[in-house]
């Protein structure tokens, strides 16, 4: 599909961000909570300070790894579906042409034109490029939700490795018996900014971004502090 030019590029929209803003977002909020989470449970636990650093470290590259591999096995399907679905969309174009443009003309009646402006509109955008109109406009496929594995997975595992050392840093960086209550600082305050960073790089209001993803890491972090002083061992 040929990229269409923009009527407002000094005010652009924010959708052709989706694919690696959800990477990089679901990645950096993964890298907080868990590493921070896997740190105050082994920390409530009340084990040696090398015991929570090294926990924390294997966390960052394990859940750095695991992201990646998830994303890219995740985002792969997904573009094999797309490609499976363009592929059955041309074989029809080829072998049923009359009835995949009523096809196109009725998704344009339904979505408001008369029976007449509907035909018209299917028979000059299959014209102009038929195998693109249906995708647009039969599977609801466009650039901007084009599924990109490999740049979902080093989105997610790069933003996830970063976000991680804030928590494991915070815990090199506390006082002696004091890891606990500095982990869940710095979990807090980089979720807060998290949330805004999201929202702004989104163009959305950061109030509900910002509380929604701090009161998710207060949970896993009470739910793993919790855990680890109830039965004193690692989580």
């Amino acid at each position: 599909m040929s990229k269409q030019p923009s009527a407002h590029p000094d005010d652009p929209h924010y959708v052709n961000r989706m694919g690696w803003l959800r990477a990089s977002v679901l990645g950096a909020n993964d890298g907080i909570v868990s590493t921070g989470a896997l740190i105050a449970g082994v920390a409530a636990a009340d084990p040696g300070r090398e015991a929570i650093l090294i926990a924390g470290l294997a966390g960052l590259v394990a859940g750095a790894m695991s992201m990646a591999m998830g994303e890219y096995v995740s985002v792969s399907s997904q573009s094999d579906t797309e490609r499976a679905d363009i592929a059955r969309e041309r074989t029809a174009l080829r072998e049923m042409p009359e009835a995949e443009l009523h096809e196109l003309a009725a998704i344009y009646e339904s979505r408001g034109m008369s029976p007449g402006t509907a035909l018209q509109a299917a028979r000059e955008v299959t014209e102009h490029d038929a195998l693109a109109a249906h995708v647009r406009d039969e599977l609801g496929l466009s650039e901007a939700s084009n599924a990109n594995p490999l740049q979902a997975a080093l989105a997610s595992a790069a933003t996830f490795s970063i976000a991680a050392a804030v928590p494991l840093l915070a815990a090199i960086l506390a006082p002696g018996g004091q890891v606990l209550a500095s982990v869940l600082v710095a979990v807090l305050v980089a979720l807060g900014l998290l949330g805004a960073l999201g929202a702004w790089a989104g163009g959305a209001p950061p109030g509900r971004a910002v509380l929604r993803v701090m009161a998710g890491g207060t949970l896993a972090l009470a739910a793993t502090a919790g855990i680890g002083t109830i039965f004193g061992v690692a989580v």
